[in-house]
Parts: structure tokens; C-alpha cells; sequence
């Protein structure tokens, strides 16, 4: 028990340092109760109707880039389904509930920041990769297009050493892995890396924190993700 305590404490500590606004008791409480957040859309997930004929419904399954995301694309029948400070293992446990189970004909996953900054404990490329390789398995078992995207670019601009929890050198070589591994498997790669970047950092016209995008940045990435979502939905 005090192993399992002490787990929750190190995830609790590390979550309070990704950039997420959360007091750490929060954080721990939430951990402790329903560490995968499948409550945060749980409800909503049962009252939505099946997608109408014809319909191309989009899952955009993720971390605080996608729950933050503001004006979140309307008229369109895309679905946010991010969660603030969630790393690929918290993803991959709710993926059947926030994906799999709306019917989506594609979905965009969107992850791995967290994993680097430590938010649920230790994780490596290889731990992130074995999580996106499993929803991506998961998702192909049930006819659902897949879009991967990329690890957005950091920067320390704003006084916040980001650079500190997510070094830009990971950062590269997880999207690496991630475009070669969706060129192998067929699936779609989703560049916001590219978009958003000025060398190997962050954009700071792009930016306000450093981590997460502004209303500009997320601007720049709307019509990024609407070519891949339209590739996705080609093939």
C-alpha cells in the first residue's frame, strides 16, 4: 500500500510540473479516483447519437492541446475528446470509451508531451511507442482511419524553462519515430510540429507559455489537421 501511495505522490508531483494549471491536491485526488479520466467524458460519450449516414465523424483524442483547443472546428462533426496533463498510457486505457465506442470514421491521436515531462511517471520512446502502436492496433480492428500526430516544438520565451521537462532533442526523435512508423503502417502523419516551429523552438508569435499554443497558433494548426483528416478519409 505504501508503494501505491507513494506512486500516486511521484505522478501527482510530476503532473504539477507539465505546465497544467492544477493545485497538486487536485491532481492527486483525481489521480487517485480515476487516474484514466474516464469519467470526464463519460457521460457525454453515452448520450451521443450514432454518427448519420454519411456523416464523417473525427475523434480528436488527447492532451491539453486538444482540450484547450478554442472554437473547436463548429460545423464540423469533430469530437474533443483531450484531457489536460494526460500521458499515452491514461489515453490508451480510455481509448475503447472516448474513440472506439463513438463510431468515428477517423481519429486523430494527439500525445506524448507528458510521457516526456514525467507527468505519470517514468517513460521512455519506447513506452510512448508501445501506446500509440496499441491504439493504433485497437483502432484499425474496428475500421477506424488513423491520423498520428506529432509532438508539438517547446521553447523557453516566456520565463518557463520548458526545455527543462521536455528536452527539444526528445522531442525530435519522438516525432521521427512517429512519422516513420505511420509511413510503414500506411497511416496518416500529422506534421504540427513543422507548422509551429522556428528552428527548434516554439514559435513565440504562435505561443503565450511556450508549451501550449495560442488562438494564432491554433489557427496555424486547424487547417494542417483538416488536410490530414481529408487524407485520412481518401485512402
Amino acid at each position: 500500500m505504501m508503494r501505491v501511495a507513494a506512486g500516486f505522490l511521484f505522478a501527482a508531483a510530476a503532473l504539477a510540473q507539465t505546465g497544467v494549471a492544477q493545485p497538486p491536491n487536485a491532481a492527486l485526488h483525481r489521480l487517485l479516483v480515476d487516474w484514466a479520466g474516464l469519467t470526464r467524458y463519460g457521460s457525454e460519450d453515452t448520450e451521443l447519437k450514432p454518427p448519420r449516414p454519411g456523416e464523417n465523424r473525427v475523434v480528436f483524442l488527447g492532451d491539453q492541446i486538444i482540450e484547450n483547443w478554442p472554437d473547436f472546428f463548429p460545423q464540423k462533426p469533430y469530437l474533443n475528446r483531450g484531457i489536460a496533463g494526460q500521458t499515452t498510457p491514461q489515453m490508451l486505457v480510455r481509448f475503447r470509451q472516448d474513440a472506439i465506442a463513438l463510431d468515428p470514421k477517423v481519429v486523430l491521436i494527439e500525445g506524448g508531451t507528458n510521457d516526456l515531462a514525467g507527468a505519470t511517471g517514468p517513460a521512455t520512446e519506447g513506452t510512448i511507442a508501445d501506446n500509440i502502436q496499441s491504439m493504433v492496433e485497437l483502432a484499425r480492428v474496428h475500421g477506424i482511419r488513423v491520423v498520428l500526430a506529432s509532438v508539438l516544438p517547446v521553447c523557453d520565451c516566456f520565463g518557463v524553462k520548458q526545455t527543462g521537462l521536455r528536452p527539444q532533442g526528445k522531442i525530435i526523435g519522438l516525432n521521427g519515430w512517429l512519422r516513420d512508423y505511420a509511413q510503414r503502417e500506411g497511416i496518416v502523419y500529422l506534421d504540427w510540429y513543422s507548422a509551429l516551429a522556428q528552428g527548434r523552438n516554439f514559435r513565440q508569435d504562435l505561443t503565450a507559455d511556450g508549451l501550449l499554443p495560442n488562438a494564432a497558433g491554433y489557427r496555424a494548426m486547424a487547417p494542417v489537421a483538416e488536410k490530414a483528416i481529408a487524407e485520412a478519409l481518401a485512402k
